[in-house]
């Protein structure tokens, strides 16, 4: 066991290029990770990095030895996670990423019903709306929309990622609402920046005939939260254009209403996103299952929808 977690301290520390990163992503002391690493060379006999005050790399047999045991070390920890299920029962702790506002709405309601199933496995939910990068980081799961799928990971569809449009309903008390895309330019708007690039992406609005049209909106304020966007437009400060997961309690409340309702932002898919590996830990399969269930048997992906 000693040797293994060794081993996941270098493919950590090969990943991150730093022991201080590898450590915050096994939840270890820096000293700790150099320390396993340094164990693990004396064991191999080999120098895995060069290191230095500033940085650390990999050697020619580090990098030989990253490339033949990365893949195989994943299946051997999933299998230790499998035997050391409690009672056989699925166990262990079960980091997810999430967006702050969609893991509030509709992923916290689950953990009481999924403990009550589960309770072995131990809930690590990070609430970010940045993507993050699952397998480097560590996370046995993320949920999100409008990804590329990156290597190494596959993912379970939940429901559309459509974006709709959305304001105050005394937004319009003194002037017409926009009758179509082309009246938008007359009104503020109130966007999401991406996370990754702090850029608001260029997305075009869509019907039901798949006809487009660029959103014109005058921007008044940039966003990193969409729920932040919806309070916003909820102040009459502008229309928002946030997904339709964010908007949804907002309009169910009447809080918020839909603005050009015939036209959408096609955003890809929301799905669940988890490791590609044979062998998935128990705790993460079952929590793969029971979310893709609740979401069929709720109808979410019919009420994400913008239609």
């Amino acid at each position: 066991m000693e040797t293994m977690i060794g081993m996941q301290c270098f493919v950590r520390s090969a990943e991150a290029g730093s022991f201080s990163e590898a450590a915050r992503r096994l939840g270890m002391t820096s000293a700790a990770v150099g320390k396993n690493v340094a164990r693990l060379e004396t064991g191999l006999g080999v120098r895995l990095f060069h290191r230095s005050t500033r940085s650390l790399a990999l050697t020619e047999a580090g990098e030989s030895f990253l490339h033949e045991i990365r893949d195989g070390l994943t299946s051997i920890q999933s299998a230790v996670d499998n035997l050391a299920s409690a009672g056989g029962q699925p166990a262990g702790m079960l980091k997810v990423s999430m967006g702050t506002g969609f893991g509030r709405t509709y992923m916290v309601p689950l953990l009481a019903p999924f403990l009550a199933k589960y309770p072995a496995i131990s809930p690590d939910w990070h609430f970010d709306n940045r993507q993050v990068d699952l397998i480097a980081q560590g996370f046995d799961a993320a949920i999100g929309g409008g990804f590329e799928l990156p290597p190494g990971v596959v993912a379970r569809e939940l429901g559309p990622a459509h974006r709709v449009l959305v304001a105050a309903p005394g937004y319009f008390s003194e002037r017409p609402a926009p009758a179509s895309p082309a009246d938008l330019h007359a009104f503020d708007g109130i966007f999401i920046r991406s996370p990754q690039t702090g850029r608001v992406r260029p997305w075009p609005l869509r019907n039901r005939a798949n006809q487009q049209a660029p959103v014109t909106l005058r921007m008044r304020m940039t966003m990193s939260d969409p729920e932040a966007a919806c309070e916003s437009a909820q102040m009459g400060l502008g229309i928002a254009l946030v997904s339709v997961p964010n908007a949804l309690p907002f309009l169910r409340s009447g809080a918020l209403v839909r603005v050009l309702p015939d036209w959408y932002v096609d955003g890809g898919t929301l799905s669940l996103y988890f490791a590609a590996q044979k062998l998935l830990p128990a705790k993460t399969r079952v929590f793969v299952d029971y979310v893709v269930e609740h979401f069929r048997a709720q109808e979410l992906a019919r009420h994400f929808s913008a239609f």
